[in-house]
């Protein structure tokens, strides 16, 4: 009978402990399709399909790091434009500087994903670091290219509320602009740096994207003639007037001697005289992410709107 009664509790013994082990192992399979680093998904990338983390926590991007900082990625090294440029100097004070040039820079980070660009050296000694995706500048419109940052973050929802939100808003911003200016106004993009001066077409940042597409505002037929297809055009102090639209925005360094403003060729520009020139800092104006839009945007329609 004791035999009898010690098999009982043998066998009983064993079911608890598979029914333990079972649940032990839902648990198991559950905690790793949550979203925890440790799984992983496929990134359909222009180069061909990448296994990524499905919830990176070390990203290292070489490019396009304020993309993936509007959308809170966890970023733990970014190029040094990046890193410097005053919008992301203080959230990023803690994210190394890094460069693909110098791989043992991106090592170091322990990085478990990497965004690089397509014209970058090293990248496949970057692929030995860790999952790199490689994007080409310009191949995606800006837009575009945020949401498939989103995709690469598994924030695409997200991405794709702003991209919503911003072009209506922006849409809306350039009716009222026309409407109190007229509907062919216009409006030209300049740079100046320590030797040149630029016009840009409608896609090389300085918020370009945001005037011409996003507002659907029109640049003088002489930008459209020389800037639109290359992006931007070189010349000189003496040929500004003759790309002058009725505004002018000017992207330059607050740090360097700006003289040209001085000069008589600039200050017989029409909208210098009629005061409709608006002024952005060069070192915070070089990218299209949504933190950087977000930030012209303001100034433009404070500018256009708020006088």
């Amino acid at each position: 009978m004791k035999h009898i009664f010690f098999i009982i509790i043998v066998i009983s013994s064993i079911f608890v402990i598979s029914a333990c082990g079972s649940e032990s192992s839902d648990q198991a399979q559950s905690s790793t399709t949550n979203g925890e680093s440790s799984d992983t998904v496929t990134y359909e990338s222009e180069t061909g399909p990448v296994e990524i983390p499905a919830d990176p926590q070390r990203i290292v991007a070489v490019t396009n790091a304020p993309n993936v900082h509007a959308l809170d990625g966890k970023l733990v090294g970014v190029d040094q434009w990046t890193k410097s440029n005053p919008l992301f100097a203080d959230d990023l004070e803690d994210v190394a500087t890094v460069s693909e040039n110098e791989p043992e820079t991106i090592m170091a980070q322990e990085p478990d994903l990497i965004i690089a660009g397509s014209h970058m050296e090293n990248l496949e000694e970057l692929k030995k670091i860790a999952p790199t995706v490689i994007y080409t500048w310009g191949k995606l419109d800006y837009l575009s290219q945020q949401v498939e940052i989103g995709k690469l973050l598994n924030k695409e929802e997200e991405a794709q509320e702003w991209v919503d939100d911003f072009k209506q808003r922006t849409a809306k911003i350039g009716e009222e602009i026309k409407a109190d200016y007229g509907e062919e106004v216009t409006v030209t993009v300049f740079e100046v740096d320590a030797k040149n001066f630029y016009v840009f077409g409608d896609n090389w940042a300085r918020g370009t994207e945001t005037l011409y597409q996003a507002m659907d505002l029109n640049m003088p037929e002489k930008v459209r003639e020389d800037a639109l297809e290359e992006g931007y055009h070189t010349l000189s102090l003496e040929a500004l007037p003759e790309y002058a639209g009725d505004f002018i925005v000017v992207s330059k360094k607050t740090s360097e001697d700006n003289e040209f403003m001085e000069s008589d060729t600039w200050n017989n520009i029409p909208a210098v005289q009629n005061n409709r020139v608006i002024e952005i800092d060069q070192d915070a104006s070089t990218y299209s992410d949504p933190i950087t839009l977000e930030y012209l945007t303001d100034i433009f329609e404070e500018a256009f709107l708020e006088e």
